[in-house]
């Protein structure tokens, strides 16, 4: 039996987005604990030419909300990528979570046969929606969830590998 369309998506972004949150919360805890500005975090990188950890929020809940618009051919919510606080990228996952509560399954019907047409870098891919969310949507998702990750151990944050993997049942 074929895994539909929707559960491929909505329920493994909204896990993600639970992932980010607990990220938020030991950030906080951390900064807190250590007499830090939280906005040090948020603006932390790994090297300087990546994004630093707001743009990894940024484009995690962009892949989530782009993914699902892109497949069902309607439009997702706008945000400014203006965040510079953990209560601003806290508010960010919560608007992204709000979105993808809204999303039917049968939204998602059929959406693994769309044409799904993307211009990184200027060069023009194109998808089958299965093909898409597989080998573009959620890698691209869970680059950016594990280098939140990794920004937030670089800066002394006490995640886990099982807080990566989140709740699991």
């Amino acid at each position: 039996m074929p895994i539909s369309m929707y559960r491929l998506t909505v329920p493994v972004f909204q896990h993600g987005l639970e992932t980010l949150k607990t990220y938020l919360d030991k950030a906080d805890d951390f900064a807190k604990e250590k007499g830090i500005d939280g906005a040090d975090l948020v603006a932390a990188r790994l090297s300087s030419d990546m994004l630093p950890f707001s743009g990894q929020y940024q484009r995690a809940t962009d892949s989530a909300k782009l993914a699902i618009a892109r497949l069902t051919g309607s439009e997702a919510p706008k945000f400014e990528d203006n965040e510079v606080t953990i209560t601003e990228l806290r508010e960010r996952v919560a608007k992204t979570e709000a979105y993808l509560a809204t999303v039917e399954p049968a939204a998602l019907e059929g959406t693994e046969t769309r044409e799904i047409a993307l211009s990184p870098g200027g060069n023009k891919i194109t998808f089958r929606g299965d093909e898409y969310v597989m080998t573009f949507a959620l890698p691209n998702f869970f680059f950016h969830l594990a280098t939140a990750h990794a920004i937030l151990r670089n800066q002394g944050v006490p995640v886990g590998k099982m807080d990566y993997l989140g709740r699991l049942a």
